[in-house]
């Protein structure tokens, strides 16, 4: 069995994952350490997200294992795992294609995530009972904390499809965040987002990291935003690990600078 160091959150040995005869993910390992904010970096098509699927739960691995630990032990990570456990285990994520429920208020969209904190029982809610109405008490000020928190709160009534595209990116990682997770996998956060928009989100997950005591792993194409927040960069090329290191140890690594075509981004 794959053991894991004290301060070891989550770890991968080896994974792999193949889609019709095509090995999309090669032996992929890594240890995420609690606190820790790690890039998952690579050109396009070099398999992140298809990581971030296997680290998530969505996908099983062809071979190797994910462990993650919570407050009972380790649990191996499968790709047919129940999504409430996974959100017992403390994992939450977000995607590259955002997926909010738009037809639903910005408020609302916060509170779908808070379901599985509900701690009122069937009879408190059809009674009207003390408990019920501390239940949604708590929430509507764990919702307005998270809204204020990414400074969309005065937007709460709003329909989540009427927001701005970086506010809805915004509003996505408030969602993922209601869950109370430990370790929070972001997909390419700042995607479409403008340089200010860029910053103030550099800004807003160094200090939700510190706030929520999250480990978080993410993927992103900015390297400046990279470069900028993360302490440890791990770099995927063709579904492999080439290189793993401090940003300034990968900015001078030449296997990343040939992956990259000497990309002025990424070297500057």
């Amino acid at each position: 069995m794959m053991s894991t160091s004290p301060d070891a959150l989550l770890k991968s040995n080896e994974i792999s994952i193949v889609f019709g005869g095509l090995k999309a993910v090669n032996g992929f390992s890594c240890t995420l350490h609690r606190g820790e904010l790690v890039g998952l970096i690579g050109p396009n098509g070099a398999g992140k997200t298809t990581v971030f699927n296997m680290l998530s739960g969505i996908y099983t691995p062809t071979s190797g294992e994910i462990r993650v630990k919570d407050r009972h032990g380790t649990v191996r990570l499968t790709g047919d795992m129940d999504p409430a456990l996974l959100n017992r285990l403390g994992v939450a994520r977000t995607f590259q294609n955002i997926r909010l429920f738009g037809n639903l208020t910005v408020e609302d969209n916060v509170r779908i995530a808070l379901h599985s904190s509900h701690q009122a029982r069937i009879i408190d809610v059809l009674f009207r009972l003390p408990r019920f109405y501390a239940d949604e008490k708590r929430m509507v000020d764990k919702t307005h904390e998270l809204l204020n928190l990414f400074k969309i709160e005065h937007k709460r009534n709003e329909l989540a499809r009427n927001l701005p595209y970086g506010e809805q990116r915004k509003l996505e990682i408030t969602r993922a965040l209601a869950a109370s997770p430990v370790l929070l996998l972001l997909d390419e956060p700042a995607a479409g987002m403008n340089p200010q928009e860029t910053e103030e989100l550099m800004q807003l997950i160094s200090h939700i990291r510190k706030v929520f005591n999250l480990t978080i792993l993410l993927i992103e194409h900015d390297m400046r935003l990279v470069m900028g927040i993360c302490e440890r960069l791990i770099v995927l090329d063709y579904g492999r690990i080439i290189a793993e290191g401090t940003p300034d140890e990968i900015q001078k690594n030449p296997a990343v600078i040939k992956a990259y075509l000497g990309a002025e981004a990424l070297i500057k």
